[in-house]
């Protein structure tokens, strides 16, 4: 098992920005590649932000934020990623997309490299059908935000070989995560059991059980949960809650996983949570993220 010595990030959301500041504090030299400049542009702002907030906080020394910024490098083209030991994709949470992704990367990186996907829900298996290299196509979940929560679910496909898994493993390891792998059935772990009670508070506030203060609230103080479930699914992203929904319960047949028409409501009327400022909640200005991010670090949780 070779050790991994450049990674490539693929799409420069919170997702792939959060990852790939993660590699760079490993000390990994990374590539975060976007088709939009503005992306990457507002993704280098964020990654620059969460550093210095870092140091301020005495996590890091000032040093390792220089050196974490200068391990990372910024493209618009997916060629620049040809040399990458491992390319972790963090697009949006389409099939299609990402299986037209898989197949291109197939072509471009180099025949040892391993393919990794941030993907929530969709079929490992599948992803890498799209590949020559199935046995190197594995799962790479992070939670978000990634370079604050401390989890990465690793997921294998029919035919991921044990050396991939050790590598990705070792690899989250290096990013300081705690790892637990999932078979590759839909919504893995975690997403098999949130996105249900996501959806089934939807079906509370839809049916008239409660209000939406008094459903997050009872959960929060009732469970011990840091957020109630529809202020959690407007900082997932509703389209995101729904697409997850979508492949529980088309890859698992069971009418229990079928989206609350309420949430099938809010995104066609294009309320997709946090990121469009309206939701089940109506958000201000103030980067929710930023805040959240800010909080953690302060309670050091």
């Amino acid at each position: 098992m070779e050790k991994v010595k450049m990674v490539g990030v693929i799409g420069a959301g919170q997702m792939g920005s959060g990852i790939a500041q993660l590699a760079a504090m490993a000390g990994i030299d990374v590539s975060l590649q976007d088709t939009d400049q503005s992306a990457l542009d507002r993704a280098g702002n964020a990654i620059s932000d969460s550093l210095r907030r870092l140091v301020s906080k005495g996590q890091i020394p000032q040093s390792g934020a220089l050196e974490a910024l200068n391990h990372l490098r910024f493209t618009l083209k997916l060629e620049d990623l040809q040399n990458a030991d491992v390319v972790i994709e963090a697009i949006v949470e389409s099939e299609e997309a990402k299986c037209k992704l898989f197949s291109e990367l197939d072509k471009i990186t180099k025949l040892s490299c391993i393919l990794a996907s941030n993907t929530s829900s969709i079929s490992i298996t599948h992803l890498a059908s799209q590949t020559r290299r199935p046995s190197q196509v594995i799962g790479m979940h992070f939670m978000n935000p990634p370079p604050i929560m401390k989890l990465v679910e690793v997921i294998r496909g029919s035919e991921t070989s044990d050396e991939v898994f050790a590598t990705v493993k070792v690899l989250a390891e290096r990013f300081g995560k705690v790892v637990v792998c999932s078979k590759d059935f839909p919504g893995f772990i975690v997403n098999r059991i949130l996105m249900p009670m996501i959806n089934e508070a939807f079906h509370a506030l839809y049916t008239g059980v409660a209000t939406r203060e008094d459903i997050d609230t009872g959960m929060k103080l009732g469970t011990n949960q840091p957020m109630g479930p529809l202020q959690l699914a407007d900082f997932i992203g509703l389209d995101v809650c729904l697409s997850i929904m979508n492949v529980l319960h088309d890859g698992l047949g069971d009418p229990k996983y079928k989206p609350c028409p309420l949430l099938v409501q809010h995104v066609d009327a294009g309320s997709l949570g946090k990121k469009k400022g309206r939701g089940v909640y109506v958000y201000d200005n103030h980067d929710y993220l930023d805040l959240m991010v800010r909080k953690r670090l302060q309670t050091g949780k």
